[in-house]
């Protein structure tokens, strides 16, 4: 299990995209829907495997839209594949001061919401924040797209950038 210290370890590395997208869109509930809908035509169109992309892609732009609002802003969905074959999905908001806890600490037992970012972490390969210079952050996933899916599951890891 990882724990919030785990989260602050590590900086993340630019790799140059062999293919991306990224839209602003209303950070509200249709914003996000839209986001989801978006990333699925996407998908498709560098055929690519919709899931679990586009259950994070869900996720991560409810939290944006639901957590990330500010009136009158946007946030902004971006997907990209890096090399050697990893679908980078980010979400960026502007609520710099709103970070992400880790998940496994703030999910009570019989709690009926708060699960968003527990599914993201046991989906995605590494998931994490980066703390943008202007007020907003980024929460980010990556997908690695080898042949064949794993069958043993996924080893997650997660970090804030700062």
């Amino acid at each position: 299990m990882n724990t919030l210290g785990d989260m602050n370890q590590g900086i993340s590395t630019r790799r140059v995209p062999l293919r991306q997208f990224s839209v602003p869109l209303s950070a509200t509930r249709r914003g996000a829907r839209l986001a989801r809908l978006l990333a699925t035509e996407k998908l498709l169109a560098w055929e690519l495997p919709l899931d679990p992309a586009r259950l994070i892609v869900a996720e991560l732009a409810t939290n944006a839209a639901l957590h990330g609002r500010v009136p009158g802003r946007s946030f902004r969905l971006a997907l990209s594949v890096v090399p050697p074959r990893t679908l980078r999905i980010e979400l960026t908001d502007t609520r710099s001061d709103r970070l992400p806890v880790s998940p496994r600490a703030t999910v009570a037992a019989h709690a009926e919401s708060g699960y968003g970012l527990l599914l993201v972490e046991e989906l995605a390969d590494r998931w994490g924040v980066r703390c943008e210079p202007v007020p907003s952050k980024t929460v980010w996933a990556e997908l690695d797209l080898g042949s064949e899916p794993s069958v043993s599951g996924h080893e997650t890891s997660h970090r804030i950038d700062q």
